[in-house]
């Protein structure tokens, strides 16, 4: 009987009961989803790593004689050593694609992976292990020859094997940010491959114990000057820049899943109370006729509890399944690794029990009162709430306020609980919007700020290796141009050491500096500007002293920090012409500027990039994210409307009685909807002013787990805060003219009965 009773309910409350099972399927569904997407990327790549063997660190120098490889081994924690010779070449073909070659001593850190042809062999010096995705985008296969040209060299090989590298998850070039495997690649080759007798090793792989700080303080305690560089794995370009995607997929799968299955235990909450309100009378008759409270209890558990069990597992299949495959779609074609699967955690099941042990916990507490009650006592209606006076109403303006104000006051002082649930409802909406909005709107002004209000070129011009000053000179002056150096440096303070980029520029119209609040600066020619995100890396300010180098050079610079700027997307250092000169380093431009687009080829001139190109690629780089936003925004919109209306029925539930008397007293179907509508607004707005800083908050944590190659200043704008109150007011509205039916078919005499 029961059984079928159940079945009854939830069929007569069905609406509020599939509420509760979509809001624990999408809790389940977006942590197990995100979640298995974030930890395959971690497995994937950490397996990937593993069985090429990743190095721990590379140092850089060209000493890498039999002295230099015993005192790093002196050092007591290097365990495994061994060396590279790694040499930017072009290929032998129309666009000139540029090629790194690894000259490998044995191929035992970092190793090729092979996925096609014969494995690497250090004894072969006539072929050559060759980039995938580079030789899928040539057309070349194995059995090919291809051609090579590096430092007045020229070497023809044929390709023994195709695959993928450690160090190449992420390559691209430094005037782009999306892979063009059209115009870059890598290679291995034997040690023998190297047409000279002496091999110029300049890159020692390393795996070691311990800190990585603490091994960087050895080396130059041991070798100072004999190295040019040392480089941590999580310094590494591809390596860290890899892990910044696997944090900020991270960040979502933790965070927006906690809002929905609050959100959804809530419903819960609001639901059984209402279903045991109205069924207070056929709970008394069940008890009077020897139902034993156990039974009665179990009865009431069992209603949450299949919904969200059901919806738990569904979420936990569906999950995994659906949102992996949507980003690492979008992934597969940015980085490269051989394999992309989902993990799987038992976070997951552990997510989905304590929902269904909640769920038993709100069903028990919502039954727990009623089954406590004498038959005579819970047959009757519940008795309605009273509260005495409060202070506000003790002052002399209360009796000035409108029947409406006084009326919602004193109905939310009585039922303050269910007011709480209600704002906590909204603060979960809120916040999620806030955050999802947010989101979508930093992307855009990121790329706002970087290509538009800090760079104003149209054409970016790439300058050849072998170009002579006044080649260069000759191109910028017939495009209008600005030459500008941008290089990889290595920047070092009292307390941290970290990679970034140097820019030096020969002319301030095609590219305008800002600060934090994205206003224009002025950085004269004797000032050096560091960018914030660096400076917090470092922990330095104005006045601080740094010392930097040149990636393929051994020569550091101490200097003096005059500026702070702000880039989105270029972390380092920045000065003029003649401050770079000043340091009596040689000013040789890499790249050329101009606001004119140019499709001239220029024998300086290496390749060309355009910025709307430039733009295009960033919205590839960005489409992942792109998914979740747009996913977090439905999620959110879906949450909105459940929650209001959810909560509206409840609300709508404790005040029938009062309704009722109201109707009798002659008050209109319309002055009732005003009352319930002005207590949804009060509630809605209050729960929105508290949700905008916790959104807000939430979304500059995930912005600072993004990493550190990018910097972003979120900020709660009225392009965020507008479509946020536009869905939630609106949604609120909505719900309250829903009930305006209900008002007008109130069973009045069912509504009165009361404790008599």
């Amino acid at each position: 009987m029961l059984k079928r009773k159940m079945f009854r309910d939830i069929k007569k409350h069905k609406i509020q009961f599939i509420s509760i099972f979509l809001m624990a399927f999408l809790g389940v569904f977006v942590f197990a989803g995100v979640g298995g997407e974030a930890l395959g990327l971690e497995a994937n790549v950490n397996q990937f790593y593993e069985e090429t063997n990743l190095a721990d660190g590379w140092i850089y120098s060209p000493y890498l004689n039999d002295l230099f490889l015993e005192q790093v081994y002196l050092l007591g924690a290097t365990t495994q050593m061994e060396r590279q010779v790694v040499i930017d070449s072009e290929a032998d073909f129309e666009n000139k694609p540029d090629v790194r070659l690894h000259f490998v001593e044995n191929n035992t850190l970092s190793k090729f992976y092979l996925i096609e042809g014969k494995p690497l062999d250090i004894n072969d010096s006539s072929g050559v292990w060759l980039d995938k995705s580079f030789a899928d985008a040539k057309g070349l296969n194995v059995g090919d020859n291809i051609t090579f040209e590096f430092e007045g060299y020229e070497i023809n090989k044929e390709i023994k094997g195709l695959g993928y590298s450690p160090e190449y998850v992420y390559h691209v070039s430094s005037y782009s940010v999306l892979p063009d495997f059209n115009k870059i690649g890598f290679a291995y080759l034997s040690y023998k491959a190297f047409p000279s007798d002496t091999v110029p090793y300049n890159v020692l792989n390393v795996k070691f114990n311990g800190d990585p700080d603490i091994y960087d303080d050895l080396l130059s305690y041991r070798l100072d000057g004999y190295y040019v560089s040392f480089i941590e794995k999580s310094e590494h370009s591809s390596v860290s820049l890899f892990s910044d995607q696997i944090s900020l997929h991270k960040m979502m799968a933790d965070v927006f899943p906690v809002v929905f299955i609050v959100v959804s235990m809530l419903i819960l909450l609001t639901t059984m109370t209402r279903i045991i309100t109205h069924q207070r009378t056929q709970i008394g008759i069940l008890k009077a006729n020897g139902f034993k409270n156990r039974t009665i209890i179990w009865h009431y558990l069992s209603y949450g509890f299949w919904l969200v069990l059901g919806g738990s597992i569904l979420g936990l299949i569906l999950g995994p399944m659906i949102i992996p495959k949507l980003i690492y779609s979008v992934m597969m074609s940015m980085f490269i690794m051989p394999s992309w699967e989902p993990a799987w955690s038992n976070n997951f099941v552990y997510v989905a029990a304590l929902m269904v042990l909640l769920s038993l916990a709100i069903s028990f507490y919502s039954a727990k009162s009623i089954s406590d009650e004498k038959p005579s006592e819970s047959i009757k209606p519940k008795k309605p709430m009273f509260s005495s006076k409060g202070l506000m109403e003790r002052f002399k303006f209360w009796h000035k306020l409108s029947f409406n104000l006084r009326w919602n006051y004193r109905d939310a002082k009585r039922n303050n609980f269910r007011a709480l649930m209600t704002v906590i409802g909204v603060i979960g909406c809120t916040s999620l919007l806030v955050c999802a909005f947010g989101l979508y709107d930093s992307v855009n002004e990121l790329t706002e700020w970087e290509f538009y209000q800090t760079n104003h070129y149209d054409t970016k011009l790439i300058v050849d290796n072998g170009a002579s000053q006044s080649e260069i000179d000759e191109v910028a002056n017939e495009v209008h141009g600005d030459e500008i150096i941008e290089k990889f440096i290595e920047i070092e303070s009292p307390s941290a050491k970290k990679s970034g980029s140097l820019l030096v520029f020969d002319g301030r119209e095609l590219f305008t500096p800002t600060d934090s609040n994205r206003n224009n600066i002025e950085i004269k020619d004797d000032e050096v500007s560091i960018s914030k995100k660096m400076a917090e890396m470092l922990d330095v300010g104005v006045g601080d002293e740094i010392k930097w180098h040149v990636m393929d050079s051994n020569k550091w610079i101490k200097t003096k920090i005059d500026k702070i700027h702000a880039d989105p997307n270029s972390q380092g250092i920045m000065m003029s012409k003649e401050k770079f000169k000043d340091f009596d380093l040689n000013y040789t431009p890499t790249i050329i500027v101009t606001a004119e687009h140019v499709d001239k080829n220029y024998s300086a001139i290496k390749s060309v990039s355009y910025k709307q190109s430039q733009i295009d690629s960033w919205h590839y780089f960005m489409l992942a994210a792109w998914v979740l936003i747009y996913m977090l925004i439905l999620f959110a919109s879906i949450l909105a409307v459940v929650v209001l209306y959810n909560l509206g029925l409840l609300s709508f539930v404790e005040i029938e009685r009062e309704i009722s008397t109201l109707k009798i007293l002659g008050f209109k179907t319309r002055a009732l909807r005003k009352l319930l509508l002005t207590q949804n607004l009060w509630f809605t707005s209050l729960g929105f002013v508290l949700g905008i800083p916790l959104g807000d908050y939430i979304l500059k944590v995930m912005w600072q787990s993004a990493g550190d190659s990018y910097y972003v200043v979120p900020s709660t704008s009225i392009t965020t805060i507008l479509p946020t109150a536009v869905i939630t007011f609106s949604l609120s509205i909505i719900v309250n003219l829903m009930f305006s039916k209900k008002i007008k078919d109130l069973d009045m005499v069912e509504s009165l009965k009361g404790g008599e």
